[in-house]
């Protein structure tokens, strides 16, 4: 018997039919909406007379363009609330589950899903979204597709793609202080590049990956896509089926060990073949900021700017009014955001919230702290964090992508640094002329604290 990937696995058991020699048709098990990439297809479907084939394989939230204040309000912005009035019309109209604004179960779709027990190992999930790659974490094939494909999936549960090639980054050896999972899979982007990824689909392998937390592996998976992969993966195992156990959606009692008994059989088969492969030391990683305009731009945070004659690199260290060669420690920054689907759950705030204890923000820098569901929210209130957080001078708001992406009204203003936890640091990406600097949630606290930023290395026991 041919040996087979975990990807090969899980893509083989959801074709449905294929074209010889060409695309294949592949089912969906997952199917994730927010208010942003879905009503164009809900309007191609009315259209053409067409129905929502499979309402209960999908679920809706609201999450890009909502505020991230006074949910409890009516939305000010005119654009936001037309978009979250429609989807609301839309799954009403469609059976579709509905998380809106203020729910206890609202939150940005790739914090949602999985801490509710949506995402499992073994499925394929789609959602008009490009980060829908962070489901990987749990042996999930999960892309992002555009609103043409969303329409596709309404009306067949289905999409007709092209297998992807297949590549393996392993990370083997012990981390050092102060590295967190961002940090792993900055590292990982500087060295491959932004499109190194092109065309395959990632697993994640070695001891590093299999040694995180759920929480970690999904901020690695997440950033896939900024290595121009099209998705990626990571074997499911203990840790995957003690994270799914007990959620809301969650198979229960003899059905849950049942599934486990098949996730089991998931893993790459020893011997199994990649079109690709990378491999790298873990001793090798260190705390990571980016210093450009795409995330393969980064640096160890004690190294300098290298030095590259290439036009494009030029004119990215213009708009970030940087020069080659030069050291980032202490360069002052006036916005720090703690939040986005790279890393808003619990264990970001509380890494956050042990560095900060005790501590107070600098008087120059605007802090934004945006938990990534309700129950996020509600768990940084139970442990504590919260006081920890508003005693330091830290302004916790409410769920929603925020400054990730300014579709809301949480923008980094022009020409300024914000050191954010987010995963892309384009041009205008955070607000029209700000400057995006990507960091793990202990630099960004860090930066909060001090001002500037600091070699965290030098700060910790």
């Amino acid at each position: 018997m041919s040996k087979k990937t975990l990807f090969d696995k899980v893509w083989d058991a959801h074709v449905v039919d294929a074209i010889k020699d060409g695309p294949q048709i592949l089912y969906i098990d997952k199917h994730l909406i927010h208010e942003v990439t879905s009503p164009q297809a809900f309007n191609e479907l009315e259209a053409r007379g067409i129905p929502v084939f499979r309402p209960n394989q999908i679920l809706a939230t609201a999450d890009h363009n909502t505020p991230t204040l006074n949910q409890d309000q009516p939305v000010k912005d005119d654009l936001s609330r037309q978009q979250l009035e429609q989807l609301s019309i839309n799954c009403k109209k469609n059976n579709i589950t509905l998380y809106e604004l203020g729910h206890q179960y609202n939150g940005i779709v790739h914090v949602m899903a999985p801490e509710l027990g949506v995402t499992q190992p073994g499925m394929t999930m789609v959602c008009g979204d490009s980060h829908t790659s962070t489901h990987g974490a749990f042996g999930t094939i999960a892309f992002g597709i555009g609103t043409s494909q969303v329409a596709q999936v309404f009306a067949s549960q289905c999409l007709l793609l092209t297998k992807p090639k297949s590549l393996r980054v392993s990370v083997n050896g012990k981390l050092k202080n102060g590295v967190l999972p961002k940090d792993v899979i900055l590292y990982i982007i500087s060295k491959l590049g932004t499109n190194s990824g092109t065309g395959y689909f990632c697993e994640y392998a070695g001891n590093v990956f299999s040694e995180m937390s759920m929480e970690g592996r999904m901020t690695v998976c997440n950033m896939s896509i900024e290595m121009g992969a099209r998705g990626g993966m990571i074997a499911p195992d203990q840790t995957t089926y003690d994270y799914i156990k007990g959620r809301k959606f969650a198979p229960k009692g003899a059905d849950f060990d049942k599934k486990v008994a098949y996730w089991e059989t998931l893993a790459t088969d020893e011997g199994a073949k990649f079109d690709m492969e990378y491999s790298f030391n873990a001793e090798d990683i260190e705390p990571m900021i980016t210093y450009g305009t795409n995330p393969g731009m980064g640096i160890k945070i004690s190294e300098t700017i290298p030095l590259d004659e290439n036009p494009s690199f030029k004119k990215s260290l213009a708009y970030m009014n940087f020069e080659a060669g030069e050291s980032l420690i202490n360069k002052p920054i006036n916005f720090v955001f703690i939040g986005s689907c790279t890393n808003s759950r619990i264990e970001d705030f509380r890494v956050a919230a042990h560095f900060i204890k005790g501590k107070k923000k600098a008087d120059n820098v605007t802090a934004w702290l945006v938990p990534g569901s309700k129950q996020v929210e509600a768990q940084i209130i139970e442990e504590g964090l919260k006081t920890v957080f508003e005693d330091a001078g830290f302004e916790l708001r409410q769920p929603g992508c925020s400054a990730c992406l300014a579709m809301n009204d949480d923008k980094i203003p022009q020409g300024e640094y914000c050191v954010s936890t987010s995963n892309r640091n384009f041009e205008g990406r955070q607000g029209q002329g700000s400057r995006t600097i990507l960091a793990s949630p202990l630099v960004a606290a860090a930066t909060a604290v001090e001002g500037k930023i600091i070699d965290i290395t030098k700060h910790l026991n």
